[in-house]
């Protein structure tokens, strides 16, 4: 298996690999053994989140792996209970010490919030502060929506260098992919082989025929297909799991290419969206994210 990995350049010159290991919903109990598994397999980025409550898991890892610090790409979230351009600043005190970490390599803002999108202008203006100041290396934002981005890029002077969105073969988001292509903003994938779907209806792209097939002729498993297609499409995904065999699997996408006629049987298997981050009240997610 490939142990190396190519990158995307975001538009600051900064590079990600193309591969990233998510921890959304692993326990903490659980987080440091899956990431030091990730590492070792390969995963060179780890994504993590104020609002999972496992940073410190992630930290733990990174110290235990023996990597150097410079060899390791670390992103992670401020919610939305910190937004505002002082409660930002803290969250990323909060999170540099959860993690361990005196520079971030990416912090992100985890919705938009449209209810409080002052609030949220005012928290991307703290991350261009830190940014300044060397404390990131980049920034940007995810479930932001075109109407959202026009406003962010209208008040605030750095593009956001990424966009982490749900997209998988059931739900696409092309017109939002296209905005972000047009600004520069990479588009990351969340729940980038559909398991989002089974908190809805049960159906998800891991049993589809197409997607099966398609694994058969190359020998791989749906979820190594899905991940292809987003790669060679120009996104970054972040899968995710607790099992080592399926960290190793998922990271085995590197020896086989589809080809156009397969990457458009997947594109046509689009089934819309089950939820829209504009129609979230994030005033029932409120929770306070606890000091370090």
């Amino acid at each position: 298996m490939t142990t190396t990995q190519p990158h995307f350049t975001l538009n600051n010159g900064v590079t990600l690999p193309q591969i990233g290991f998510g921890v959304y919903q692993t326990p903490p109990e659980e987080t440091m053994v899956a990431v030091q598994a990730a590492l070792e397999v390969g995963y060179r980025h780890i994504d993590t989140a104020a609002a999972y409550g496992n940073e410190k898991g992630v930290g733990e890892a990174l110290r235990r792996s023996g990597l150097d610090r410079s060899d390791v790409f670390v992103e992670t979230k401020v919610w939305v209970t910190d937004y505002g351009y002082n409660e930002t600043l803290h969250a990323f005190e909060k999170a540099s010490a959860k993690l361990g970490l005196e520079q971030i390599d990416l912090l992100i803002l985890h919705q938009a919030n449209p209810t409080e999108f002052d609030k949220t202008i005012a928290s991307y203006k703290a991350l261009e502060t830190l940014l300044a100041d060397g404390k990131l290396r980049a920034i940007g934002v995810s479930n932001f929506l075109p109407v959202r981005l026009e406003r962010l890029l209208n008040e605030t002077e750095v593009v956001p260098t990424v966009n982490q969105i749900e997209v998988h073969p059931y739900t696409q988001q092309r017109e939002l992919q296209d905005f972000n292509r047009a600004h520069g903003i990479l588009t990351q994938a969340w729940s980038p082989i559909g398991g989002l779907r089974t908190y809805s209806n049960g159906d998800t792209p891991l049993t589809n025929p197409t997607i099966v097939a398609i694994g058969e002729a190359h020998g791989k498993s749906p979820a190594q297909v899905m991940l292809r297609w987003h790669i060679q499409e120009g996104r970054q995904v972040i899968p995710k799991s607790v099992k080592p065999a399926r960290i190793a699997e998922n990271f085995d996408v590197f020896d086989f290419e589809l080809s156009g006629d397969e990457l458009a049987a997947i594109d046509a298997l689009e089934q819309g969206m089950t939820m829209v981050p504009d129609d979230m009240d994030f005033s029932s997610f409120v929770f306070d994210i606890p000091e370090a």
